[in-house]
């Protein structure tokens, strides 16, 4: 099928559906959206990644992996064991030599049955970069990356979410563990056994932790209309693949959890920015730079999460939207990022407990 007759089917198929989900679709006439070309560079260092075994029945060593210079660790992890536990990241130097780690980044949740709210606690936490430190190891000592891991319970039944970015000037031998509330995680490694994975395998060391995202041209509003960048679909924006330390075996990261996403834009003229979730529920968090200005965005705001109210789509409309066509209907839901004109930039990262995939849509601010 070429793209003239995919685009008829497209359209005669949207509003078919939205005749059946909306009473008021008759009013509402679906607007073209045509996907901007981008190009797509992966930087950084590594991303370590553990959320599997997601549901941790017992303690262990949830994942561990060495790593030198600038690394991220994502853990996201949920006591099943029926009791109190404590989950911490544990940074131990392997080099032979006095080593240090400085933080650059962190967010960290308190423990909840609320998921999509653990999750946008922790973006935001992230997004705000508010958390720096600087961790001093003597050869072959181990330390707590944060003291707050230390001092937190996670109850049975909750999770727990973080993400912090540091900087290893030797190796470091990083450990995510679960252990009793009354143990010293330090010296629970002298014994703790590596708890194997669970069925979706979401967990991994992650080459080229960051991923940028540039338009190939600035955007004109006036001429490009309403436009969007698609997210974490794995269709055009690849899941990483990577290696579980602990056994050798090829992983992928089915969601990009940990990548950090640099969105790099540029526009001709003053340009309205919004952020729709296309898989279902979305809680999570964006950082803008503009000129001078920064700041954080919650998405959605005002409320915990959007997206639940989205209406299923056909699989034409997905496959079409991948090959750059889509309709902005009367069913989607979405979260302003604010206007700019210019060059802005944000910092995304799909969030823990959300739906993927997102899109990024750029249109004429009238």
């Amino acid at each position: 099928m070429n793209l003239t007759r995919k685009i008829c089917a497209l359209t005669l198929a949207l509003v078919t559906s939205l005749a059946t989900l909306h009473a008021s679709a008759k009013t509402f006439e679906p607007l073209p959206m045509h996907s901007l070309p981008v190009e797509v560079e992966d930087t950084g260092g590594t991303l370590i990644f553990s959320d599997s075994p997601e549901y941790v029945k017992q303690n262990g060593i949830l994942y561990t992996d060495v790593v030198e210079g600038d690394a991220r660790v994502l853990f996201y992890h949920l006591n099943d064991s029926g009791f109190p536990k404590k989950i911490a990241v544990v940074v131990e130097n392997v080099s032979g030599k006095s080593n240090t780690v400085e933080i650059t980044r962190g967010g960290f949740s308190e423990p909840s049955e609320n998921y999509l709210q653990v999750g946008k606690d922790t973006q935001l936490s992230y997004m705000k970069n508010n958390f720096h430190g600087k961790i001093r190891l003597a050869a072959g000592e181990r330390k707590i990356l944060h003291e707050k891991m230390n001092s937190t319970t996670v109850d049975a039944g909750k999770l727990v979410y973080g993400v912090y970015d540091f900087h290893a000037k030797a190796p470091v031998r990083v450990y995510v563990l679960m252990c009793s509330p009354y143990a010293n995680p330090t010296k629970f490694l002298d014994y703790a056994q590596i708890l194997p994975r669970d069925e979706y395998q979401l967990r991994g060391t992650f080459k080229n932790m960051n991923r940028v995202f540039r338009l190939r041209r600035a955007y004109n509003p006036a001429t490009d209309g309403i436009s969007y960048v698609l997210l974490a679909d794995d269709a055009t924006d690849l899941y990483k693949r990577g290696i579980d330390a602990t056994d050798g075996a090829e992983v992928v990261n089915a969601g990009n959890y940990g990548v950090k996403y640099i969105l790099d834009f540029k526009t001709r003229a003053m340009t309205r920015f919004v952020l729709s979730p296309l898989g279902g529920t979305y809680a999570g968090a964006m950082r803008f730079v503009y000129g001078k200005n920064s700041g954080v965005i919650p998405t959605p705001r005002g409320r915990l999460f959007f997206g639940d109210k989205t209406p299923p789509e056909p699989e034409e409309v997905q496959k079409a939207r991948e090959e750059g066509f889509a309709l902005w209907t009367e069913g989607m839901e979405f979260c302003e990022l604010g206007s700019y004109s210019g060059r802005v930039s944000f910092d995304f990262s799909p969030p823990g407990a959300s739906n993927l995939p997102v899109h990024i849509i750029l249109m004429p601010t009238e």
